[in-house]
């Protein structure tokens, strides 16, 4: 299972694979970064897929 870790507070969705958790992130960065988080690790059980990285727009 793929899951996201930021840097602040929990992200409770978990997912099958890494093209729907990459997905899920495009689709949650806004409120995300609204919600004071500033960077995400992905992780497949448990282990560090990539990461971390930064949520700030170019």
């Amino acid at each position: 299972m793929f899951t996201w870790r930021p840097d602040i507070g929990t992200i409770e969705e978990t997912f099958s694979d890494q093209a729907d958790a990459e997905e899920w992130l495009t689709l949650n960065f806004t409120e995300l970064s609204a919600e004071g988080v500033s960077e995400v690790t992905l992780l497949e059980d448990g282990e560090v897929v990539y990461g971390p990285m930064g949520l700030d727009p170019l």
